[in-house]
C-alpha cells in the first residue's frame, strides 16, 4: 500500500504535538486534522458564505471561539467526546478511530517503526521551530515528505 504525503503529515504533526505535550490520543487526533487541514488548503477550500446564513456564522463564531486550541501558533477547533479532546474541521471530528484507519492501517504492521522515526525527527529540531506552524512545514515536513513517503511505502511493501 503507497503511503503518501497525507499519511507523511499526519505522522509528523502527532510526533510534533507529543513532542509538544499532548497525550497520545490527542496527538493523533491533531496530526489527522492538520493532515485534512493541509489537504484542503492545497485543493482550495470549497463553499461560500450564503449571506441568509450569516447572522448563524456570527452566533457559531463565538462558541468556536471557546472551542479553539493553539499549538504554538497554529489554531485548531476542539471538541470533546467522552471526556476526551479532540481537534475538528466543520463538524467531523478526529478520533483515535479516524486516525487508525486512516494513518495506521496503511502501514499493514509497520506504523511503529515510522511512528518512532517520525518522533526521532521531531526531537532534532528546536522548541521554536515545532511551536511555528510556518517553521515545521518549511522545516521538518517539506524537506523530507518524499524521501519518507517512498521510504514508508517500500517498508510496507517488504511486510
Amino acid at each position: 500500500m503507497k503511503i503518501g504525503r497525507f499519511q507523511v503529515m499526519a505522522i509528523l504533526q502527532a510526533a510534533r504535538a507529543k513532542q509538544l505535550g499532548l497525550p497520545l490520543i490527542e496527538a493523533k487526533s491533531w496530526g489527522l486534522n492538520r493532515a485534512i487541514f493541509y489537504a484542503a488548503a492545497k485543493r482550495g477550500f470549497k463553499g461560500k458564505i450564503v449571506s441568509s446564513r450569516r447572522a448563524e456564522i456570527s452566533k457559531q463564531t463565538t462558541e468556536k471561539k471557546r472551542a479553539t486550541y493553539f499549538l504554538g501558533n497554529e489554531m485548531a477547533y476542539r471538541s470533546k467526546t467522552g471526556g476526551q479532546l479532540y481537534f475538528k474541521i466543520g463538524e467531523s471530528t478526529q478520533t483515535e478511530s479516524n486516525y487508525q484507519y486512516q494513518i495506521m492501517k496503511r502501514f499493514v504492521g509497520a506504523y511503529s517503526i515510522a511512528w518512532r522515526e517520525a518522533l526521532q525527527i521531531v526531537r532534532q529540531y528546536p522548541k521554536e521551530v515545532l511551536l511555528s506552524q510556518n517553521g515545521f512545514f518549511q522545516k521538518v515536513y517539506k524537506p523530507r515528505r518524499d524521501e519518507l513517503a517512498a521510504k514508508w511505502t517500500e517498508m510496507v511493501s517488504e511486510m
